[in-house]
């Protein structure tokens, strides 16, 4: 009794609560501002923009970019065409001999000087590092120099208020409280800012941007900069709408502020370019930064708080997640992660970074903005890492993994309106590489059109991204089965990437339809077939099937079907592993990052643990090979594919792995170094590859909703991944396939109950620990679920 009391008092006084965690506010917290972009500042957004912001005392700093800010395209380039050869399929015959012949080496050379896109072109003076191809572009950067200047400060704070979306620094200098309030509201398309002060204040603001200004202009205090892109002239322009109680004055693109006991800065941006192939330009910007600030400036702060408030609550409300267990709530994040990675039980760090994944797709992706890219919409650079572009060998896809299930469906249109706009162009790059029908993408993709093989192997070479891309034109049709969206939408670009398909499939010597010429992603080297084109082909040759059958196309879901069928099925190899490619080559020691030939296991459906054991048990054998060290991405993908085999402990191990200080490494001896630069997540609880991606963060949050829920077979399966550390909780919002809202409570390990909400009326088989329920389900009407409905 007198321990249990000792530690209960040891609890309280270092700030742990054994409760359900999420009782307490989920915020990101700091007791210093930050130094660096990447790893310590903030991110913001709203949809359209995102920015990062720093919480200097003297200084602040917001960093922003607008996303459909790039560099290259047509304007960098009048030969711009979009990477493609048109006369590379002429040797698609030769290289498909040689490979039967066995001649990898001269197949891959004959590839790599005909088959291959055109590399970026710069011209003379470009000082960008992807030419023509582009870059996403950093706009540039907001500073505010307050006037106390870098004084001594008490009680500083530097927050992120997930459940609300608002940014916060405060602190007070010689009892005078000073406080700032960041956030971006998505309907009005504008950004927030606003610093106040007991006592008056003087401010000076500043745009610096490694673009081209071409004006500047302050007039009835709104700030307003028309700039473009040097690479390819794209125009732009960024303003803010000053309200204050102090004076304003303007000078040489300074605005300063005196007397303030408060500043509004209402901020936006916008830029000439439309999603629209061949041109990508038209947007009227300079119009709609007009309207927005028009339309803001008569509202009182509290007003556009009060809606922002309302618009991001309804979509992140949508979810509840909470787990029984210690959480440190009063250490600063940075140092909270720090003692989880050392061995602190904290489920609500846990909690906390499944609902930061969620948090981060509101801020970067909501109807009419563009899609995310490899940084979301964060971006600080004019050359960042791997142009912050589309890449569809895993990124980008992963990117929208917790879009359906964690019921953001709204945030998923971006990319499907980003899909809808490579059809076309992508139509003439399967011409000009294969003269298949149909369409196709490859590894990197921008923002316009180039959909070409790209220039170097191995990596360049992934015809198959299309048809990935389409799983998630399907997985929005499947969660809830709007007919006139899969009629109009989804089937018509599903099935253009299913011609592609059945077109390039070629026969083996055993008859089999394979992918040859083929590049497993990022991974050795020609093949005769890499299993992942060829799992990534029966996925959307199947979701084609189901699509035309529900659609009435008889004849296309018969042709898919007999296509689908012939298709070289997964094989296992010669040490129990499915092999990665059709040549059982597979190396036992190679801990390679990409795990790519376990696509049919997840996200694809081809492979399941209770209906294809056999294949099931070789994917776990791959997976061990690979070992669970891996870059962020890499980690996530992990998280969600033991969640698939129904091993919930390995699931969670990985998942501590994405949240741990990026870099820190553990010694069997126990020593812990926190120097490295290895995979993990900054201090900002940003996903580390290294460096940042956002894909990681988004692997990590759909992997949780899978270890709790799953719905990929037909069947909504409850807690089929629980980690035995998770031995009570609730999770409440999940979205099944099917159109089905879930909400789980379990103790002990085992689940208590269970709370399913079907759109329309259905039968549905519910799966709990192998044994089944079937419920025949009312529109709209909660049906419950408790431990002995299964028998």
């Amino acid at each position: 009794m007198v321990k249990s009391t000792v530690l209960l008092l040891f609890y309280i006084l270092i700030g742990i609560k054994t409760v359900f965690s999420q009782d307490e506010p989920l915020k990101l917290w700091y007791n210093k501002p930050a130094t660096d972009w990447m790893g310590e500042a903030l991110p913001i957004g709203n949809g359209y923009i995102g920015a990062m912001f720093f919480g200097g005392i003297a200084q602040e700093q917001i960093q922003f970019s607008e996303g459909s800010l790039w560099s290259g395209g047509p304007g960098a380039n009048p030969q711009y065409n979009f990477g493609n050869r048109p006369n590379a399929w002429k040797h698609l015959g030769e290289v498909r001999e040689l490979i039967k012949q066995g001649k990898l080496k001269e197949a891959d050379e004959l590839v790599a000087r005909y088959m291959v896109g055109v590399a970026p072109v710069k011209q003379p003076g470009d000082r960008t590092d992807w030419g023509d191809y582009g870059a996403q572009q950093t706009m540039g950067d907001l500073f505010i120099t307050i006037g106390h200047g870098e004084a001594a400060v008490e009680n500083y704070r530097r927050e992120l208020d997930i459940k609300q979306a608002v940014g916060r620094v405060s602190y007070s200098i010689k009892g005078n409280k000073y406080s700032r309030s960041y956030f971006g509201h998505y309907p009005a398309g504008v950004m927030v800012y606003k610093f106040t002060a007991d006592e008056a204040e003087s401010y000076e603001l500043r745009f610096v941007t490694p673009q081209h200004k071409e004006r500047e202009h302050f007039e009835n205090l709104r700030y307003t900069c028309v700039g473009y892109v040097p690479n390819n002239k794209q125009a732009f322009e960024t303003a803010y709408q000053i309200v204050t109680d102090g004076k304003v004055e303007y000078a040489d693109g300074q605005v300063s502020v005196k007397g303030a006991k408060s500043l509004v800065i209402i901020h936006t941006a916008s830029t000439e370019y439309r999603m629209q192939y061949p041109h990508y330009k038209g947007n009227n910007f300079k119009a709609e930064v007009k309207r927005r600030l028009d339309e803001a400036k008569p509202k009182s702060y509290q007003q556009l708080l009060s809606e922002h408030k309302a618009d991001y609550g309804a979509l992140f409300g949508r979810v509840s997640f909470k787990l029984q267990g210690k959480s440190t709530i009063d250490r600063p994040t940075d140092e909270r992660q720090r003692a989880f990675f050392e061995g602190a039980e904290d489920v609500g760090l846990e909690e906390l970074y499944f609902q930061y994944g969620r948090y981060l797709m509101i801020a970067a992706s909501r109807p009419g903005t563009m899609p995310m890219h490899l940084q979301g919409k964060w971006n600080n650079s004019v050359n960042p890492p791997w142009a912050a572009d589309y890449h569809t060998n895993i990124n980008q896809q992963m990117l929208y993994w917790p879009a359906e299930v964690t019921n953001l469906p709204e945030c998923h249109e971006p990319l499907i309106d980003y899909i809808e706009s490579l059809v076309e162009p992508g139509k003439k790059s399967a011409q000009d590489f294969f003269r298949t029908r149909g369409w196709m993408v490859n590894t990197m993709n921008n923002a316009y059109g180039y959909t070409a093989i790209n220039w170097d192997l191995p990596w360049g070479f992934f015809p198959a991204g299309a048809a990935w891309l389409a799983q998630h034109v399907w997985e929005h049709y499947a969660y809830k089965e709007d007919t006139a969206y899969l009629a109009d939408r989804a089937y018509p670009i599903m099935k253009e990437a299913a011609l592609f398909w059945i077109d390039y499939l070629t026969p083996d010597e055993d008859g089999y339809l394979v992918s040859s010429p083929s590049y497993s992603p990022e991974h050795g080297g020609i093949s005769g077939g890499a299993s992942m084109d060829h799992q990534i082909a029966w996925d959307i040759l199947n979701n084609s099937v189901e699509a035309a059958i529900i659609l009435g196309d008889k004849a296309f879901a018969d042709t898919a079907q007999r296509i689908r069928d012939r298709i070289l099925p997964p094989k296992i190899g010669r040490w129990g592993q499915l092999q990665e490619w059709k040549e059982d080559v597979d190396d036992p020691n190679n801990k390679h990052r990409h795990v790519s030939h376990l696509f049919a296991l997840h996200p694809g459906r081809q492979i399941s643990p209770l209906k294809t054991t056999t294949l099931a048990e070789a994917a776990r054998v791959s997976l061990e090979a690979r070992g669970d060290e891996a870059t962020g991405w890499s980690l996530g993908w992990k998280v969600n594919f033991w969640a698939r085999l129904r091993d919930g402990d390995r699931a969670l191990k990985l998942y501590k792995m994405v949240i741990k200080p990026a870099g820190a490494t553990k010694a069997a001896s126990g020593e812990i170094n926190y120097e490295g630069d290895g995979s993990g997540s900054y201090a900002n609880l940003l996903d580390a590859h290294p460096p940042f991606q956002l894909d990681g963060n988004m692997g990590a949050t759909a992997g949780v909703a899978e270890m709790l829920m799953q719905s990929h077979t037909g069947e909504i399966e409850l807690l089929p991944a629980l980690p035995r550390e998770w031995s009570a909780g609730e999770i409440a919002g999940l979205r099944a396939r099917g159109g089905f809202t879930v909400d789980l409570k379990w103790e002990g390990g085992q689940l208590k109950s269970a709370a399913i909400i079907a759109d329309k009326g259905q039968k549905r088989t519910i799966v709990y620990q192998g044994k089944s329920t079937e419920l025949e389900l009312v529109a709209g009407k909660q049906h419950k679920l408790s431990l002995s409905d299964f028998h």
